[in-house]
């Protein structure tokens, strides 16, 4: 596929990306976290990410592959485990009192990636060639940043990539250029609390050594870094339910401080209402809220009266009545919590990856085609008659050879003509048994069809080769189902994603001579969630009772929806997941432009060796032939 526009053309490792995840998952010892591309690296534990550098792209797989898998060292391993985010954050108070908080967030980073550095090779010195990779490559590159910002006279810049050198210098002698003459002198003086970072023993250390060192630095840079080489988070690097019940208790006093001085006789009337509230557990929120701001009152020693202490047996989110007697109220802690369609384990929502969790299927028949969709698809039907009647003839030698097959040299079955063995052979083999072959092939084919708008000018040419398919199929009496997929951009909300599939040939009329026609519905329409929609139609192949099940997946280009940004990776996910589960994925990427080495590179991480290229759309049916002729005789009963 050509662009006019092809610098931001990046594409993802899918199997790199997927590695650096299980790679997080496992070294957070949490199914929650995944790993990411931004372009500087931190952790965030609000979002459950590990975000990995973009600095390491665009070079050899030898620097790249180690690179990035430090970044992920550092901020799962390390980081999680051993940085004070408290810390962090309190240093990040005090930073907007600092003169020059850029070059003193990113010194504290960069203190702080040392100092976990060292305790990751000490508890883990299988990361050490990883980090020595990171480290050279760093070096080079402070060296040569270093010389840009003194030509470009941005001082403060320049005096972080020195205080990158020397405190990761293997030579106890290291050259300084000159900065200016108030630079020159102060450099000494910051070299010598740099110093003390080796003493570092924590998060907190470092930062007090960072706080003296910028104090100093302040003094002779007159101006702020203006490139960001580390990332200083904000407080997404913390969890929000960590803080405790106290932090929610209101600690803020009224405006009058007084108690009353009556105490509660016990014959006080404690009215309950419900008020309907919303938070973000809630599927929608209400019409009407209420809202309480007290800032004035009198404290009085009346109990509600109503609660009880908890018991091992309350659910988290049971409402509690009474105080250890019968009550008439509800008795929630005998309803099902788990609503029907929210459940991952019960195949809800979730259970089609977390990037579809707001995807829906909505499934179309195809409609009674008139005179001209049917002569349309009749001449499709003739050009490929070449190709589904020899592929017939083929099906069928296959199968009667298969009957008349025998198997010799066997211990047990009928006797054999040829008996010399017996007096040649220490333990002869004179017995051989007939193949019983089925009639018929056991296996069944959907073939899904991507209807997205950049299969506008390949539609009818694919049309051919989904002709081919129907027509060769249905001669060797093969069930099978042609599906037409799409989401439908104009009607994608942030919460509602529809995704439609168009059942061009169902199952129950694909073995019928007058189907068809109904192949000329399918249409480029809007976007392609293929990841949703391989899951969806796996789940129907796996409902059919034959042994061996294809999908065959009809694409154009990568998948492209509404908040699908990680969309190449949930669909190799979704292909992993259906062959795991026996059905035979493969792709078949159609173009009418040639093929670029890019693409090449995204299918192959997608499918793997399983994704058949169709350089120029014209030449599908040659290429669909020889694969329909392998998956049909290896599905032949033996």
């Amino acid at each position: 596929m050509h662009r006019f526009i092809d610098f931001n053309d990046e594409k993802t490792d899918t199997l790199l990306m997927l590695e650096l995840s299980d790679l997080t998952k496992t070294l957070t010892n949490s199914d929650l976290y995944e790993a990411e591309i931004r372009v500087h690296s931190y952790l965030s534990k609000r979002d459950h990410k590990v975000f990995v550098s973009h600095f390491w792209d665009h070079r050899p797989e030898g620097i790249k592959k180690p690179g990035m898998k430090s970044d992920v060292y550092l901020r799962a391993f390390g980081n999680s485990s051993f940085t004070d985010f408290q810390a962090v954050d309190e240093f990040r108070d005090i930073l907007a009192a600092s003169p020059i908080p850029r070059f003193a967030g990113q010194l504290l980073m960069l203190a702080e990636d040392l100092r976990i550095e060292e305790i990751c090779k000490k508890e883990r010195p299988g990361m050490g060639s990883e980090f020595n990779v990171r480290r050279n490559i760093y070096m080079e590159y402070f060296e040569s940043q270093l010389v840009v910002n003194l030509e470009k006279n941005l001082f403060a810049d320049a005096l972080f990539n020195l205080v990158y050198l020397i405190l990761n210098s293997n030579s106890p002698v290291l050259t300084i250029p000159s900065f200016n003459p108030e630079l020159d002198e102060g450099i000494p003086h910051i070299r010598s609390h740099l110093e003390n970072l080796y003493d570092a023993k924590s998060t907190r250390d470092a930062a007090v050594t960072c706080l003296n060192t910028v104090e100093r630095a302040a003094s002779v840079l007159h101006s702020d870094m203006i490139n960001e080489y580390f990332h200083l988070p904000g407080f997404e690097q913390n969890l929000l339910d960590d803080i405790s019940f106290s932090d929610l208790v209101r600690k803020d006093p009224l405006q009058n401080d007084d108690f009353a001085e009556e105490k509660a006789g016990g014959d006080e009337h404690v009215y309950e209402e419900k008020m309907r509230t919303w938070h973000r557990e809630a599927e929608r929120p209400g019409k009407s809220y209420m809202q309480f701001e007290l800032d004035q009152g009198t404290k009085t020693d009346i109990s509600g009266g109503s609660e009880r202490e908890g018991e091992d047996g309350d659910q988290a989110l049971a409402i509690v009545q009474g105080r250890s007697k019968r009550t008439d109220k509800n008795e929630f802690s005998k309803m099902d919590i788990n609503r029907p369609g929210e459940s991952v384990a019960s195949g809800g929502k979730s259970s089609y990856g977390i990037a579809n969790k707001n995807a829906r299927p909505i499934f179309l028949n195809a409609q009674r085609q008139g005179e001209e969709s049917t002569a349309q698809y009749m001449k499709l039907e003739k050009e490929v008659t070449f190709y589904h009647k020899k592929l017939k003839n083929i099906i069928e030698r296959i199968m009667k050879k298969k009957e008349t097959d025998h198997r010799s040299h066997l211990q047990m079955g009928r006797l054999g003509k040829n008996l010399v063995p017996f007096f040649t052979d220490e333990h002869p083999k004179l017995f051989y048994k007939k193949s019983q072959p089925g009639k018929e092939i056991d296996a069944s084919f959907i073939l899904l069809v991507d209807c997205s708008a950049s299969m506008f000018d390949k539609m009818e040419e694919t049309k051919r080769g989904i002709v081919l398919f129907h027509e060769a199929l249905k001669s060797v009496g093969v069930s099978h189902e042609i599906i037409g997929f799409w989401e439908e951009a104009n009607e994608v909300t942030k919460d509602d994603q529809p995704n439609y599939f168009l059942q061009a040939i169902p199952f129950s009329m694909s073995l019928q001579q007058q189907s068809g026609p109904e192949i000329m519905e399918l249409e480029a329409m809007e976007d392609n969630r293929d990841g949703y929609a391989i899951r969806i139609v796996a789940e129907r192949l796996l409902k059919r009772s034959e042994n061996q099940k294809f999908l065959i997946i009809f694409s154009d280009g990568e998948p492209a929806a509404f908040d699908y940004d990680n969309g190449i990776m949930d669909t190799h996910e979704a292909v992993m997941a259906a062959r795991k589960k026996g059905i035979e994925v493969f792709n078949i990427f159609i173009s009418n432009t040639g093929l670029e080495f890019e693409q090449r590179k995204v299918f192959e991480n997608i499918y793997g060796n399983r994704s058949i290229i169709a350089p120029y759309v014209e030449e599908l049916p040659d290429v669909l032939f020889p694969l329909l002729k392998r998956l049909l005789s290896q599905s032949i009963n033996i």
